[in-house]
């Protein structure tokens, strides 16, 4: 299904971020990277510093963030990434985070994300992967808005990089139960909910925001073994042992699960052009809502593209956050 209008690059699968990035200098960028206290996170972070930029790492564990700043800059003799506390699913700590920035943003990386084994609710009653992987990343955007509009000005267009997955694949969006309140809960369609939530947003992200000179894209980095499996029940294991030997992914390596990431921040068309699903590190082709995971890998399903469901759930996440 290729389609010779979708956004290409001359990275693969087996690409790093370093190569991505190699050549390239990023000083003067400013960047946040969000769940960058271990795995795809911290590597992201890691080649964005190595390069030259400024970058925030945003954890909720500063102990370990603070870890991965102190190795950031021995291994590369950059300058050493501050820490900031960050709980995507205490929508007060958010706030705190964006209130407290000064200055442009010319970079943020939604890549923080959290898998459950079983229900959990914040305290506001959200089930918790939609909160962490959708709502928090929504709001921390949007607070975050006036910062990247005064980057988009200073260096050009501002990006914002969505974490996503091939998750999404199994659901859209229940907006008619979108916390579990009356379906029986799954945690895996909860988890593919909040991935494709974040394809959305780039869309309409993209489409409030080009304006101001800001871009967002989705990627999916790609099968990598990290603490976001740690949490995984024995049918959730089952299910990723079974997917790997349908051909659905192959396992990558933390710097070539941070490679899609990079190219949706650095490469030129996406920087100019929102709305899009990175996969691999290329634009990945649509296919439709009923296809089975299995015979398209590296597509990204219709629903997760839909303006009319990205502006719908926007208006839907501004009402729950009161953004």
């Amino acid at each position: 299904m290729a389609d010779s209008t979708l956004i290409s690059t001359p990275f693969t699968a087996a690409s790093t971020a370093e190569d991505v990035l190699r050549g390239l200098d990023l000083t003067g960028v400013r960047a946040i990277v969000t769940g960058s206290s271990s795995g795809i996170g911290a590597e992201t972070a890691r080649a964005l510093a190595a390069a030259g930029a400024e970058v925030t790492l945003a954890v909720r564990n500063t102990a370990a963030g603070e870890a991965v700043a102190e190795s950031i800059r021995e291994s590369t003799g950059s300058m050493r990434p501050r820490v900031a506390p960050l709980d995507l699913a205490d929508p007060a700590t958010v706030a705190q985070f964006a209130e407290a920035w000064r200055g442009p943003l010319h970079l943020l990386i939604n890549n923080a994300g959290v898998v459950t084994g079983g229900l959990e609710r914040t305290r506001e009653g959200w089930e918790v992967q939609f909160a962490t992987n959708h709502l928090g990343h929504f709001a921390l955007a949007a607070g975050l808005h006036g910062a990247l509009a005064l980057g988009a000005s200073d260096r050009g267009p501002a990006r914002i990089v969505a974490v996503s997955s091939t998750a999404h694949m199994r659901s859209g969006i229940d907006f008619d139960d979108l916390h579990f309140a009356h379906r029986s809960y799954d945690p895996q369609i909860a988890y593919a909910q909040s991935k494709t939530a974040n394809s959305l947003f780039a869309v309409e992200a993209t489409r409030r925001w080009a304006a101001n000179g800001i871009v967002a894209n989705a990627v999916n980095p790609g099968g990598v073994s990290t603490g976001l499996q740690r949490n995984f029940t024995p049918q959730q294991r089952q299910s990723l042992e079974a997917a790997e030997a349908a051909g659905v992914f192959t396992y990558k390596t933390v710097e070539q699960g941070a490679a899609t990431s990079i190219v949706a921040a650095v490469w030129p068309a996406f920087g100019h052009s929102g709305g899009h699903y990175l996969d691999d590190a290329q634009e990945a082709y649509p296919v439709p809502n009923d296809v089975d995971l299995a015979q398209h890998p590296h597509g990204v399903k219709e629903w997760a593209l839909d303006p009319d469901l990205a502006r719908r759930l926007w208006i839907v996440s501004t009402d729950l956050l009161s953004v």
